[in-house]
């Protein structure tokens, strides 16, 4: 998500607002709309509170807590299934890294094979009646100024989950730096598949 926020949905929302103003008024609206974008669902995150937040990281005390009880406890495997499932929400790039964000968490929150594929299955869903919901609401004023303010917003708001959620998530059960590891091999394979499909 990183990767694909900085390198690909940025350029592209700074092509369409340099389209609308021009190279230099483009880049500024890009900025702001990026920015723009982590400082509102910064702000969101601070106005919720850290007990009903399910994305809130939690401290090393409150983990082993919730891990001692966290198999047999309904309230935290309904933690589990809405982590992966706000997860999948906010990655809706490429369908491969969201299938395993939404299955591998209610996987292990409910042993299931089959409710970790539904669940997938569903989430991958949202993309396509999004993008349904997305045109019907826009087709009439669709330019190049909105999806470059559109995209410039996503990618803010991508990075901003990356590094404030899955980051975080990732290193509370690493063993070393297999998150960082998993991170730039992440980043290579975005990379591989957007060059592939230029």
């Amino acid at each position: 998500m990183i990767y694909v926020s900085i390198i690909e949905i940025f350029v592209k929302a700074q092509d369409s607002l340099s389209v609308s103003f021009g190279d230099k008024m483009g880049t500024r609206a890009t900025i702001l709309g990026f920015f723009g974008e982590i400082l509102v669902i910064a702000l969101i995150y601070k106005f919720i509170p850290k007990d009903t937040n399910p994305h809130e990281v939690r401290d090393d005390e409150e983990l082993e807590q919730i891990s001692s009880k966290s198999l047999n406890s309904s309230r935290a495997k309904m933690r589990l299934m809405r982590t992966g499932i706000f997860t999948a929400l906010a990655i809706d790039i490429h369908n491969f890294p969201e299938g395993i964000s939404v299955s591998v968490p209610i996987y292990y929150a409910t042993g299931s094979r089959k409710k970790a594929f539904l669940y997938s299955f569903i989430s991958g869903l949202a993309e396509p009646v999004g993008a349904l919901v997305g045109y019907i609401l826009l087709m009439h004023i669709m330019s190049n100024t909105i999806f470059g303010i559109l995209f410039a917003s996503v990618a803010g708001i991508m990075l901003f989950i990356s590094i404030d959620e899955l980051l975080p998530l990732a290193k509370e059960y690493d063993d070393g730096h297999y998150s960082i590891y998993g991170l730039v091999f992440g980043m290579l394979v975005m990379a591989i598949s957007l060059f592939l499909f230029m």
